[in-house]
């Protein structure tokens, strides 16, 4: 308790005392004086109280004071005392430090004095050498005056002498040896590139079998061929019409053979006759229906095809539209051979060349697997498929380099680097290997192309199928463009293009087929 405290309750007192001893006076008048000297004395001893409970507060704020500065002065020496010794401790480091200076300051001196002695040395050893080349150059100068006056030549008419002498006979051995090393050059780039192309060769070994233009359906019973015919031959009409294909039905027992240019025609027609022998029902509605299908799974096998061929080279990164075009390559064919076979191979051939020369090996497989892709769609797109395929390259954002090998693989511009020149060998390797091609089914091919070529450049025409092993073109018109009338016009036209541009044995017959349809539903 504080002393203002105690005064406060002191004077508190007082008060209640002064107030008590005023109702006293005002009730209780007979015993003022009395009570005036009880209250003086009570008065009295709280003054006495109050200041010993002063006294004793200063007492204590004292001794608290006395113990604070004690406190503080203990702090301080501390501090002091700690001070001292981290001043002593940097003094000794300095000490050390300036020890370990004055050590190297003694090594360095003693470095210093060393390399003056050998730069002392090195000077008398430059002035010996400086006195004897001065002898040397005295004493070689006296030589040349002896030579030239023994010789009767100057030092520059004896170098002119010299080099007019043996001028002849350096130009004559350097024009040897420059063909010497030209023809030796020659000899051993041809031997390096054959042993590229064996090396190649050795390690893409691949088998050939020339593609066939016929594929042969096997039957569960000959019953089945009748069925196949159809009423009036009216199911044999509708698959021809809808595959383009010619269906074969003769005296082979349990077989039906389907004939056609186009593979991928073929093997629509095949998978949908075969889909309509497995389901046994056989009329056109459900023919109609077996080609669609058969269209869509030919569709998946050459996205399918595409991905394979991306994954056995080792090509990634490429436009999902280019490798459906390289799975097209599947149902193409070049004098008989297999185009995405052919492309694989040269995508390998043209990446282990590479390997061997120390080129790019992953743009080599690249531009190798895009040479041809051209023809998937030289059939539907005007020009060569070298021209085509730059093209499509260019649309998918090819690297120039793949573009520029695609151009020069059959020379239609000259390549300018190594990789257009990789892919032009490899491709070249590809195709002359035994039994890869035939140039006769090429040729069967490019007949059958151009006459249907031929129809659907009339605008009447809607589809043309050649068949009959180019004997028979079988064209389907517009009826909303063609009646019946015109019908003979048109095929005459046809004929006539056709005896105009065409070379062929014997003769083509042009088949018009004209056919409307109304379509209602029961409801």
């Amino acid at each position: 308790m504080s002393v203002i405290d105690l005064i406060s309750i002191i004077v508190g007192l007082v008060i209640g005392l002064v107030i008590a001893f005023i109702s006293s006076l005002i009730f209780f008048r007979r015993g003022v004086e009395h009570r005036k000297r009880v209250a003086e004395a009570e008065i009295g001893s709280a003054e006495k109280e109050s200041q010993r409970i002063v006294s004793e507060a200063e007492k204590i704020a004292e001794r608290k004071k006395r113990d604070a500065l004690i406190e503080a002065r203990e702090e301080i020496h501390k501090s002091r005392v700690e001070i001292e010794r981290e001043v002593r401790e940097r003094r000794s480091e300095i000490q050390r430090n300036e020890r370990r200076l004055q050590q190297k300051d003694e090594t360095l001196e003693k470095k210093m004095d060393a390399l003056e002695k050998k730069d002392e040395a090195l000077n008398k050893q430059i002035q010996e050498i400086e006195q004897r080349q001065a002898d040397i150059e005295q004493i070689y100068k006296q030589q040349l005056e002896k030579l030239e006056s023994i010789s009767g030549l100057s030092v520059e008419e004896a170098k002119q002498y010299l080099l007019s002498n043996i001028e002849g006979e350096v130009k004559h051995e350097a024009a040897i040896m420059v063909k010497d090393i030209f023809d030796r050059a020659k000899e051993e780039a041809n031997r390096k590139a054959k042993e590229v192309l064996s090396t190649a060769i050795q390690r893409c070994a691949a088998d050939h079998a020339s593609e066939i233009t016929v594929s042969v359906v096997p039957l569960p019973n000959d019953e089945m061929k009748g069925r196949i015919i159809g009423r009036e031959g009216r199911n044999i009409r509708t698959l021809e019409t809808l595959t383009g294909i010619e269906l074969i039905i003769d005296d082979t027992p349990e077989a039906v053979v389907l004939s056609g240019f186009d593979p991928i025609r073929r093997e629509i027609a095949r998978i949908a006759l075969e889909k309509l022998i497995v389901d046994g029902r056989i009329h056109p509605a459900r023919i109609e229906e077996m080609v669609e299908k058969a269209k869509k799974e030919v569709e998946n096998t050459i996205r399918e095809e595409g991905d394979r061929a991306t994954f056995e080279t080792g090509v990634h990164g490429l436009n999902s539209e280019i490798i459906r075009l390289l799975g097209k390559l599947k149902y193409r064919t070049s004098y008989g051979q297999n185009v995405l076979t052919h492309s694989i191979e040269v995508s390998h051939l043209a990446g282990l060349m590479a390997a061997e020369l120390g080129e790019d090996v992953t743009l080599a497989k690249r531009a190798g697997l895009l040479h041809d892709i051209g023809k998937a769609i030289d059939h539907e797109v005007e020009g060569t498929h070298v021209s085509i395929g730059a093209e499509i390259c260019r649309k998918y954002k090819e690297s120039e380099d793949v573009i520029h090998a695609v151009m020069a693989h059959h020379g239609d511009v000259e390549p300018n680097s190594i990789i257009a020149v990789l892919v032009q060998a490899a491709d070249a390797v590809s195709g002359a290997r035994p039994g890869a091609r035939r140039e006769t089914i090429e040729n069967y091919v490019k007949r059958l192309q151009k006459l249907e070529e031929i129809a659907n450049g009339f605008s009447e025409v809607d589809k043309s199928y050649a068949i009959q092993a180019g004997r028979e073109v079988r064209i389907m018109v517009k009826p909303e463009m063609v009646n019946d009338e015109t019908m003979v016009m048109v095929a005459r036209d046809i004929v006539k293009q056709i005896e105009n541009e065409m070379e062929y044995p014997g003769q083509i017959k042009v088949h018009i087929i004209r056919e409307t349809r109304a379509v209602e539903y029961a409801k």
